[in-house]
């Protein structure tokens, strides 16, 4: 139940003001999430090989709020980037070490494990990491998003599916 709560607590921390009456009714429990279909690279993700999407209400790529669970292997590095709205995520397990700024620098980072809360404020650099365990971090947001690099040089190259 404190699960569930923290997730909507995230949803009306993205956008106090929306109308909650155009969200749709739905209920997954854990179980039934990871028996969603997966993607990859979708608008407002990194775009790199590995990571796995699973939209969980909403699209990001419209107008509106949009939930999703990012699934990120161990060992994985996400360079400086931002997003054109304002995200909250909560972090459901392993270690997701979390800073702000246009670039990646690990001792800018803080650790947060399950349970914890970061915001991505809109047009904000920011950038992430995992250690040696996969991380699952769920963000809301409201859409339309997209992911901007902080230089060219940080984006993946298009063998990862990245979107523009």
């Amino acid at each position: 139940m404190t699960f569930a709560l923290t997730v909507s607590a995230v949803a009306l921390l993205a956008n106090p003001s929306s109308a909650i009456g155009q969200m749709a009714q739905r209920r997954m429990t854990a179980a039934e999430i990871a028996t969603q279909p997966h993607s990859g690279a979708i608008a407002g993700t990194s775009g790199l090989a590995g990571i796995r999407t699973i939209v969980l209400s909403g699209d990001p790529a419209k107008a509106g709020i949009y939930t999703v669970e990012l699934l990120v292997p161990a060992h994985t590095r996400i360079n400086a980037h931002e997003h054109r709205d304002s995200r909250s995520a909560v972090v459901v397990s392993g270690t997701w070490y979390f800073g702000y700024g246009n670039k990646a620098e690990d001792a800018t980072v803080k650790a947060l494990g399950p349970g914890s809360f970061y915001t991505e404020p809109a047009n904000v650099a920011h950038f992430a990491h995992t250690g040696d365990s996969a991380v699952a971090v769920i963000i809301t947001g409201d859409g339309p998003t997209d992911t901007r690099y902080a230089t060219s040089t940080d984006a993946p190259g298009p063998a990862t599916g990245a979107k523009p």
